[in-house]
């Protein structure tokens, strides 16, 4: 699931997630703050969370997602990716 491109949707909703201080959000709470369709938004989750960057608490009636803070233990290369990403895009 992991590849090398990231796009600026990504990028935008990593920087959002990260930023938010470890503060659990849901996905449309995500995408509303990394101005994403919540249809992406939910995508980018389910990614992050399968590769050890995000965190999710599966509570009703939707789950919650917050920045790791084994991330950096977890992916280093993507965290990364994702860092550089972020500095390129801003």
């Amino acid at each position: 699931m992991e590849k090398n491109e990231v796009s600026a949707h990504e990028a935008r909703f990593y920087a959002y997630v990260k930023q938010s201080g470890g503060a659990w959000r849901t996905a449309r709470e995500l995408a509303a703050g990394a101005k994403v369709a919540e249809r992406t938004a939910r995508a980018y989750a389910h990614k992050l969370v399968e590769l050890g960057v995000l965190d999710v608490a599966e509570v009703f009636p939707a789950h919650r997602y917050r920045f790791s803070g084994k991330a950096g233990k977890r992916n280093k290369a993507y965290v990364l990716r994702l860092d550089h990403a972020v500095e390129v895009f801003t």
